[in-house]
This record gives C-alpha cells, sequence and structure tokens, in this order.
C-alpha cells in the first residue's frame, strides 16, 4: 500500500498542534524551588543540576533532584545567583540586584555577548537602545556556537538583511514575562509578523520554537531579556508542507510504509494516529520518561537519554523539534506499531510468550483463519509448569484451545452470566465482581489489548472449563459420602444436580469424623434443623476465590438465608478452603473439612446442641428452648429464579 501524502506525514510526528493548558507560572515556582533548595548558600543563591559531560543546566524538578539524574545522565549541583541578582566581593549569597539597563546593555549582564556583538554587526543596537517595550529571546554565546558554521557566516557576511531580520525574529514588540509566557501561546515577532510558538510545561520549562529558557526575566527599562538555548529559525510552513517539500523525508516515509503495509488487515488509520499526540513537546522539556496518549487512543513513552530521545524505551529519533507552524516533528527511525494495527497473535507480550510459541506448536495458530477475530486469553508464562509442559500434547492442545475465543471481546464488553464459544465449541462463563472480571476459575489481569482482528486478556492460570455438575463432582471424588447420604435424607439432592448458578462450600467425611451410628441418627431425626446446617453450604450465585475482594470481608447470602463470611485467602467463616475453584456447570465447588452453622440460628435441643458442639468448633452456637423455625420445603427446586415446592 502507498500511502497518501496526509499519510505520509504521520511517520515522523509524535505531536500536533492542539495545545493542553500548563500552570503559566511553573517557570516561576521551579525558581522559587530552586532558591529554597539553596539556601543555605546565602540570599538570592538558586540550586541548578548540570547534566555530566555537558554545558546543559536545569532549574530541576524535585524528581530529578532526588535522583540526581537528568535525562538518565547523572547531574552535578551547582549554585548560581538567581535571574535577576549579583554577587558582591566579600559577601555570602547574591546580595545585589542586577543593574537595570535598556535590552542592548541587559544583554551583557546577563552574558549574551554574542547577540549584542551581533546586534552592533547588523545595526540593531540603536534600536534595542531607544524607546519602546520588547521582548528579546536572545540566544546564549553556546548557541551560537551550536549553530551551523556555514549558516551563522551567511549570516554575518550579507549584515545588512539576513542578521538584521534573523535577530529581528528573537524579538516581540511588547514586554512578555514568563509568567505571560502561557502554554500554546502564538506571538508575533518583528520579523515579517512571523509567529513565535510558545510552550510552558509543568516541570518549568518555557520554549520558543522548542528553544528552552535558560535565563529568565532580565528586566529593561525598554524591555525583558530570556537568554535561550539555541538560535531559532522561522516556522514558516505546517507540518504537511514540511513532509511534502522534504525529498528526504517524503522518499523515507513512502519505503517504510510500504514494507509495513503489505497485510491488508492493518489499519492505516490507527497506524497514523499512533504516531500524533495532540500535544507539543519539545525535546527540551523532556526531562524523564512520561507516557502520552497517542490520537489512535494509546500511549507511547517519550524519555531521554542524554541527548537522545527514545520512544518506547528505544533511541529511535534521528532528527529532533522540527517547528512548523502546527505543531512540532521528530524524526524516528522505526515505525511504531499500535495495538489496534496488529494481529491478534502479535498482541501476545513477553509475559505470555510461552502461551504463544505452544499454540504456533500443536498447530492451533494455523487453524485460525486470517478473516475471522479471535480473543487470547492467555495464561502467564509462569502457569506453564513441568507438570503442565510434559502432560499428553493431545490433551494440552484441548487445553490450549479452550483459551482461544470464537470473536473479538473486549474487556468493555464482558458482562456478567456472559456465555463465550471456544474455538473448540465449549462455553465459559464470564463473572463480574467488584474488583475483578473473571472467565471460569481464572480471573483476568491488567494488561487487555485490542488488535486490528481480535482481543487479548491477560489471565492468573488456566481455565478449567466445566463438564459436570456439582452432584457428579461430589460423587466421583469419593470423599463426600456422607455429606450426600445427608442431603439425601433432607430431600435437597436435586440442588447439587439442577441448571442454576450456585456456589457450594462442600463438607468433606473429615468433617464428620468421630460422630457415631446413633450421632447421624439425631442429626437426621430433625430435618428441619439438617436442612438449616446443609442449605447454609449453599450460596445462589458463583464466586470463586479471585473473585473474592482482598482485605475486606465479602458476605455470601446462604440459600438457608444467612451470610457466610469469605476473604482472598479462601477462608470462610475463619475455615480453611483446603481446595477451591473446582468449576460446575451449575456453580462452583469449594471444599472444606469442618462444617459450617450459622450462628444467628438458635438450636432447639440441648442434646442436638451437644452433638454440634462436637464437630462444628469455629463459633459460639446459641441455644433456646424453642422449635428451629422451618424456612423449606421438604422438596425444593427453582423455577425461573423462584424456590418453589415440589412435593
Amino acid at each position: 500500500c502507498i500511502p497518501s501524502l496526509f499519510f505520509l506525514t504521520a511517520f515522523a510526528l509524535f505531536v500536533l498542534s492542539a495545545f493542553d493548558k500548563a500552570d503559566s507560572s511553573a517557570y516561576d515556582k521551579i525558581v522559587a524551588h530552586s532558591r529554597i533548595r539553596a539556601r543555605k548558600e546565602g540570599p538570592n543563591v538558586c540550586a541548578l543540576q548540570q547534566v555530566m559531560g555537558t554545558k546543559k543546566k536545569y532549574f530541576s524538578t524535585c524528581r530529578n533532584w532526588y535522583q540526581g539524574a537528568i535525562c538518565g545522565k547523572k547531574a552535578t549541583v551547582l549554585y548560581e545567583c538567581c535571574p535577576g541578582y549579583m554577587k558582591l566581593d566579600g559577601m555570602r549569597g547574591c546580595p545585589a540586584v542586577a543593574p537595570i539597563d535598556h535590552v542592548y546593555g541587559s544583554l551583557g549582564v546577563v552574558k549574551a555577548t554574542s547577540t549584542q556583538n551581533y546586534a552592533d554587526i547588523s545595526k540593531l543596537r540603536p534600536e534595542i537602545e531607544g524607546p519602546g517595550s520588547f521582548t528579546f529571546f536572545a540566544p546564549s554565546n553556546e548557541a551560537w556556537e551550536l549553530l551551523d558554521e556555514e549558516v551563522r557566516s551567511a549570516l554575518v557576511s550579507n549584515v545588512n538583511i539576513e542578521l538584521y531580520n534573523a535577530l529581528h525574529y528573537h524579538m516581540v514588540n511588547k514586554r512578555l514575562l514568563t509568567k505571560d509566557l502561557r502554554n500554546g501561546l502564538t506571538v508575533t515577532s518583528m520579523y515579517n509578523d512571523l509567529d513565535l510558538l510558545i510552550n510552558h510545561y509543568p516541570n518549568g520549562v518555557v520554549t520558543v520554537n522548542c528553544a528552552r529558557i535558560i535565563y529568565g526575566n532580565q528586566v529593561a527599562t525598554n524591555g525583558v531579556v530570556h537568554v535561550i538555548d539555541r538560535v531559532i529559525s522561522a516556522a514558516g510552513t505546517t507540518i504537511q508542507d514540511t513532509v511534502e517539500m522534504n525529498d528526504e523525508l517524503t522518499t523515507l516515509l513512502v519505503s517504510t510504509f510500504r514494507n509495513r503495509c503489505n497485510d491488508p488487515s492493518r489499519s492505516r488509520t490507527s497506524l497514523v494516529k499512533y504516531h500524533l499526540l495532540d500535544s507539543v513537546q519539545c525535546s527540551e522539556a523532556i526531562m524523564s520518561g512520561s507516557s502520552y496518549q497517542t490520537l489512535e487512543g494509546n500511549n507511547i513513552e517519550i524519555g531521554c537519554d542524554g541527548d537522545s530521545l527514545t520512544v518506547n524505551g528505544i533511541k529511535m529519533v534521528r532528527t529532533k523539534d522540527i517547528v512548523t507552524t502546527n505543531g512540532v516533528i521528530h524524526l524516528i527511525d522505526e515505525v511504531l506499531m499500535p495495538d489496534s494495527a496488529k494481529q491478534v497473535m502479535e498482541l501476545l507480550g513477553p509475559s505470555q510468550s510461552t502461551f504463544g510459541d505452544m499454540v504456533s506448536e500443536l498447530g492451533i495458530s494455523t487453524e485460525m483463519r486470517g478473516d475471522a477475530d479471535y480473543t487470547l486469553l492467555a495464561p502467564l508464562n509462569v502457569a506453564f509448569n513441568d507438570e503442565v509442559m510434559s502432560m499428553d500434547q493431545r490433551l494440552f492442545k484441548i487445553i490450549l484451545e479452550s483459551h482461544i475465543l470464537k470473536n473479538k471481546f473486549g474487556l468493555g464488553q464482558l458482562y456478567n452470566g456472559q456465555r463465550l464459544e471456544t474455538i473448540a465449541g465449549k462455553f465459559l462463563r464470564v463473572f463480574i465482581y467488584r474488583t475483578a472480571v473473571c472467565i471460569e476459575n481464572s480471573c483476568l489481569i491488567r494488561g487487555s489489548k485490542e488488535g486490528s482482528n481480535g482481543a487479548l486478556h491477560l489471565m492468573r492460570t488456566f481455565l478449567k472449563p466445566a463438564e459436570k455438575t456439582m452432584f457428579e463432582i461430589l460423587t466421583e471424588n469419593g470423599g463426600f459420602k456422607i455429606f450426600l447420604s445427608l442431603m439425601e435424607t433432607a430431600g435437597l439432592t436435586d440442588v447439587l444436580r439442577q441448571e442454576g448458578d450456585f456456589t457450594l462450600f462442600a463438607p468433606t467425611d473429615k468433617a464428620f469424623a468421630g460422630l457415631s451410628d446413633s450421632d447421624f441418627d439425631l442429626l437426621k431425626s430433625d430435618i428441619n434443623a439438617l436442612r438449616t446446617i446443609l442449605l447454609y453450604h449453599i450460596n445462589n450465585g458463583i464466586f470463586i476465590g479471585g473473585g473474592l475482594e482482598s482485605g475486606v470481608t465479602n458476605l455470601l447470602k446462604s440459600l438457608q438465608g444467612s451470610n457466610l463470611r469469605a476473604n482472598d485467602t479462601m477462608r470462610v467463616n475463619s475455615v480453611q478452603v483446603p481446595e477451591s475453584d473446582i468449576m460446575a456447570t451449575n456453580g462452583v465447588v469449594h471444599f472444606v473439612n469442618q462444617v459450617l452453622y450459622p450462628a444467628d440460628i438458635p438450636v432447639g435441643s440441648q442434646e442436638l446442641l451437644s452433638l454440634l458442639r462436637r464437630f462444628i468448633t469455629y463459633m459460639q452456637i446459641k441455644v433456646e428452648h424453642q422449635e428451629l423455625p422451618l424456612r423449606y420445603y421438604s422438596c425444593m427446586i427453582i423455577k425461573d429464579g423462584v424456590w418453589v415446592n415440589c412435593g
């Protein structure tokens, strides 16, 4: 695919010209904080950081100050006079106010002597010594040295026009202090009324056409001087015009996108928008890595490593700060691929690489059609332990197929009770909790992604699709004979067989250890009490361990009517759950080795109370001389969500 010219412009762009509002006094605040950090050095001293091996100095943010680094490079601390103040021999700190002079004289005060010299050469001096109210963004001496030698020589050799015009482009015909230089402001220069683009960032950096103010607010009698770190040139074209007029850039863009666009399923619009930000981010404002939302909707991280800009941690910026009338271009040598332009298998990251490898190795990926949408439910690499990896490959393939859904389901499309079909034709249930979204026995963790033909959700563990009812699970296990016998006596066995969504805390045979035949006869003789006990172990609704909110008590209302208290460490009424999340077609089963009893239900028989105390030891049971209320019929089923008598 050969993109359109508009599409071409996107490759090298991080930003557009929609400006964010920042604190307009951020520069002044950062200078004030630097003064506080240097208060031990005397009055009006500011603490700065200088990147080691360079001349770059910053009034640093708190973060960079305490890290002792800027752009990943170690920074030393310097103490200098704050803007507007000077030292006096024999006195501590910077006790003197810098002399107020006209703009030309102020250039000497702030040591911008090269700019002062060029003002002499170009015959600009009388103007900036005379009446008026000017703002002069004066390049530092180092800024002039950094300017290309041929460009500088051309300016000086044609002083009547080029140098004079260049200096005029650094001037505004009114006084603007840093507090007036709002983020996104466009001011008119004194050269052909061309605009200067102002950005004022929350970290205190102020830029003019992406040149950073390194010494601000030197007030003059006829204006103000701000020293900047580079010589700026006019931004006379838009982003698109800049790309179209640059043959090298256009050729590079066409070639690169032709190589990346051979897959027709990729979204070119998403690809373009992933290279665009809706804010101007000049390189000099980036002092550490920060995440920015692209127009495509996902984030990229722009950081720095010394003098180099990084994108998503990689040094790929070839040319920085190409300033245009509607934004700034940073030219990169790699195409950034957003998730929305990727195939679903490309969404897998390093922490899910084993899942991707096994899906390919077992031939599952070849069965996934290119024109269809899928959802991957990918367990993390740690789930693939030795036991899993050593299982029969036929069985392993069946398990992995249960982790791939037909159709694309984003996180926001999942809802409680939803049934999702896998590529093998099985159905998985969705459970929505206060703090978790779970599919069968496994809950999603952060990191869901959506691609061009599917979605990816990260899972804590392998999924175990339900294949049997609660009754079948307990019967085949063999360790629940007593519980099943009591359920049959109470006429409640159908609850374990019928369709529905239940949570069962099933007492093992160990929970009844020590009871004699006569004890069981006593328990079975009071059907009302037996049902109360048994129904207290069953909840209407499916609650798995991952769905329980951490750090709090989760109240689960039982079919008996009273609440069970559960927590995310899988304890219920302070009883440990040794085995949990056994998924059934009609609910979920958790095994417990003790019998549970509702504390708020009195026991009407002293004999029964004595029996219960022998095998229910976790709580104090109340005793009252009254019959237990008969809350349930001898046979119960659910019809349309309502318990009805079937006797």
